[in-house]
């Protein structure tokens, strides 16, 4: 039997689900985790948006590095004493260099880099492992980890008569099922386990479930 890796077989973490206690406020409560990942969901059924806090971490601490630093030495030339060095060499390296110039652009290119990641990460929800299920109750949202999806399906594949193995890699799209089977018919296999993991899909709950591609060979061992 193969060992499932990443989000083909085994979970760390328990469905997510996410409470709104209050009609203009959002809240989260995950079920059973001890080190729960905080989200944030918009829409009826959309993606759960991921707090992004790493990247607002790091770009608060740099805003807040060079703007102190710069206070610090505007404040000292308003006393009287001389700017920075790194002031006054910034400055100087600005007036003289042209504008084609390498470090210019060099520059520009990594400060356009860092906004349009900056901008990509405010325009996207993040969380791909969490696969939104669809709402029973107004007040509730509820996710499945990908991983924990592509164990249940697995583990339904199993219990079809004649597989050996299974590997399963699940998407936001698609459910890709790869199966070997040692006896029976391939077509026969094929057949009952489009049936079994068509109904675990449906049963999964999710708002958009992912389509289904199952492939069923021999193992290639002998003997």
């Amino acid at each position: 039997m193969s060992e499932p890796q990443g989000s083909e077989g085994t979970t760390q973490r328990l469905p997510v689900i996410e409470k709104e206690t209050d009609p203009g406020r959002g809240g989260y409560v995950p079920a059973a985790d001890h080190d729960p990942v905080p989200v944030v969901g918009e829409g009826k059924d959309g993606r759960f948006w991921s707090a992004r806090r790493v990247p607002a971490a790091v770009v608060a601490v740099l805003l807040l590095v060079g703007a102190g630093a710069l206070l610090y030495d505007v404040t000292a030339v308003r006393a009287e004493r001389p700017a920075a060095h790194w002031r006054r060499e910034l400055a100087r390296q600005l007036a003289e260099r042209p504008l084609d110039d390498t470090w210019v652009l060099v520059g520009a290119g990594i400060a356009a880099a860092l906004g349009l990641w900056l901008i990509v990460l405010a325009l996207t929800p993040g969380l791909r492992q969490v696969l939104p299920m669809r709402r029973t109750h107004a007040d509730v949202r509820a996710g499945l980890q990908r991983a924990a999806a592509a164990m249940v399906l697995r583990d339904r594949a199993m219990e079809v008569s004649g597989v050996q193995s299974v590997r399963v890699r699940t998407s936001r799209t698609k459910a890709d099922v790869r199966a070997v089977s040692h006896f029976r018919e391939l077509d026969d296999v094929r057949a009952d386990l489009d049936a079994v993991l068509g109904d675990a899909i449906t049963g999964l709950g999710l708002a958009r479930p992912p389509a289904l591609s199952v492939h069923v060979g021999r193992s290639g061992r002998k003997g």
